[in-house]
Formats: structure tokens, C-alpha cells, sequence
């Protein structure tokens, strides 16, 4: 149907912005529990809580195949443009009467980091504030 593109989009950007988010908060757990972040990678991205996020564009510099985290945060798909995404998701579960929290919580983390004067950054970067 008309405009059942713009509606995929919305939802998948929100699935990527919430796992991405996770992404981030776990590997910045793991950092603080000691683990080796590289040995984490290599268990988890073949374990139940693999991810694209985690094995496409890892979050942490020097882990799993080249990302922005690599560049320091440079390039990739900026955290304002997840932003303005997640915000669309929200308003579309808003209009049809939908539940997102996780898609709310991980709008809120995306906004504080925006708001931080991140903008520019890719928005795996975020990991960088819970670090």
C-alpha cells in the first residue's frame, strides 16, 4: 500500500536505534566486569544475543569488522539523524495507538547524547556517554 515503505523504515530505524542502544550499555558493562571486550565479541556474536548492531557495526574501536568506531565516531549515520528517526517511530506509535517503550527509552538516551553537542557523531557513539 502507499506509503507502507516510509512505514518499514520508521520501524526498522527504531528496532536499530533500540539495539543499537543495548549494544552500547552491554559492551560498556562487560568493559566495566573485566571482560576482554574482543573475547566478549567473539562469544556473543554467535551466541542468542547476536545482533546487527553488534556483528555489522560493533560499537567499540578494534572489535569486529570496521565501523565508524574505528574513525573515532567519524562518518556513518549520525546520531541526530537516529534521533529525528526514533522521534518518527514515536509519533507513528503514538498515531496508531501502539506500545513502545523500549523505542522511548532508547529515543530519550539518543536525545541526552544529542543534546550533549554529539550531533555530529555517529550514533554508535553513545557508548561513549555510558562508558
Amino acid at each position: 500500500d502507499n506509503g507502507a515503505g516510509q512505514a518499514a523504515k520508521i520501524c526498522n530505524n527504531m528496532l536499530l536505534g533500540a539495539t543499537m542502544a543495548a549494544t552500547c550499555e552491554t559492551f560498556a558493562l562487560a568493559k566495566k566486569l573485566g571482560l576482554n571486550l574482543q573475547t566478549f565479541y567473539d562469544i556473543s556474536s554467535k551466541a542468542s544475543g547476536q545482533s546487527w548492531s553488534m556483528t555489522s557495526y560493533c560499537p567499540v574501536p578494534g572489535v569486529g569488522p570496521a565501523s565508524p568506531a574505528d574513525k573515532g565516531y567519524a562518518g556513518g549515520f549520525a546520531a541526530a539523524l537516529m534521533l529525528k528517526d526514533m522521534r518518527l517511530a514515536l509519533e507513528a506509535a503514538k498515531a496508531s495507538g501502539a506500545a513502545v517503550p523500549m523505542g522511548e527509552r532508547a529515543e530519550a538516551i539518543y536525545a541526552a547524547f544529542v543534546d550533549a553537542d554529539a550531533q555530529g557523531l555517529d550514533f554508535s557513539a553513545i557508548i561513549t556517554a555510558l562508558e
